[in-house]
């Protein structure tokens, strides 16, 4: 699950109001078009490049969006919903972010009754960052799945402190507390206190691939030496292959379990 703030909580309910795409429908344009702060190359994951933009389109009802006291869209929440009590999943896949998409929409396709809901992301405009808008949107997306008679939201977490270390292991990383054990990563915190647990590591949630030229127009860097190249954002090293003319990134989440009849956990 994509997420771009930070953890802080000074939203007043009173200046944001939170909408669901299904009940307002002329405003699609406008979350499509609200800005962000995404480096490029995240955005060039091909499952996502094919399935995000869907969403909104064929799957309204999990969209939610947030305006400000001026009417500007601020913030969107995309969620999807599956059928993961099936025969052939059951538990989530390591394959996390691109896997869930592909079953959600195969699940559409084929009429599948979903029983879970999944998280993809949390977008918050640059301008907006900072005021906890994040959290705000994520409970959004649980009071939905809610109430559309569902007993779960999971989530595909991209733990947003991850890319200051991108050497350690994701499965270390992911199991890190402090002292109140709210977990260290500033993101999954923010989902732990909704009550939210660890399942399990998605160790290739999403996968970018591209030539060489691609990547150094994604990120300015001069991808021209065998091995782990450290990109900025990037949670783990992007593999390159200059003999063979591409590189690779395989980014890890973490699976994080949201009970719905949980009570949340104390700030």
């Amino acid at each position: 699950m994509k997420a771009r703030d930070t953890e802080a909580q000074d939203i007043k309910a009173q200046d944001i109001k939170v909408s669901s795409l299904a009940d307002r429908p002329e405003a699609r344009e406008r979350i499509v078009a609200m800005a962000d702060s995404w480096q490029e190359y995240v955005i060039q994951d091909l499952v996502g490049y094919h399935h995000y933009g869907r969403i909104a389109t064929e799957l309204p009802q999990y969209v939610q969006f947030a305006e400000d006291e001026r009417g500007e869209i601020v913030a969107h929440a995309y969620s999807v919903p599956f059928a993961l009590d099936v025969e052939g999943r059951r538990e989530l896949p390591a394959r996390g972010w691109d896997e869930v998409l592909l079953w959600a929409f195969a699940d559409l396709r084929r009429g599948t009754r979903p029983d879970t809901v999944s998280a993809i992301s949390v977008t918050v405009a640059p301008h907006a960052q900072g005021r906890g808008l994040s959290g705000l949107m994520l409970s959004a997306m649980r009071d939905n799945a809610r109430a559309r008679g569902f007993g779960e939201v999971v989530a595909p977490v991209r733990p947003n402190a991850k890319h200051r270390e991108p050497h350690t292991p994701i499965e270390e990383y992911a199991r890190r507390v402090r002292p109140d054990g709210l977990p260290h990563d500033p993101w999954m915190r923010v989902h732990a206190r909704a009550g939210a647990t660890v399942d399990s590591v998605a160790p290739a949630s999403m996968t970018v691939s591209g030539s060489l030229e691609q990547w150094r127009r994604w990120t300015g860097l001069p991808f021209d030496t065998a091995g782990d190249v450290e990109v900025p954002g990037a949670l783990v090293p992007v593999r390159c292959e200059p003999e063979r003319g591409y590189a690779v990134y395989v980014e890890p989440n973490v699976w994080m379990r949201h009970p719905l009849t949980a009570s949340p956990h104390p700030a």
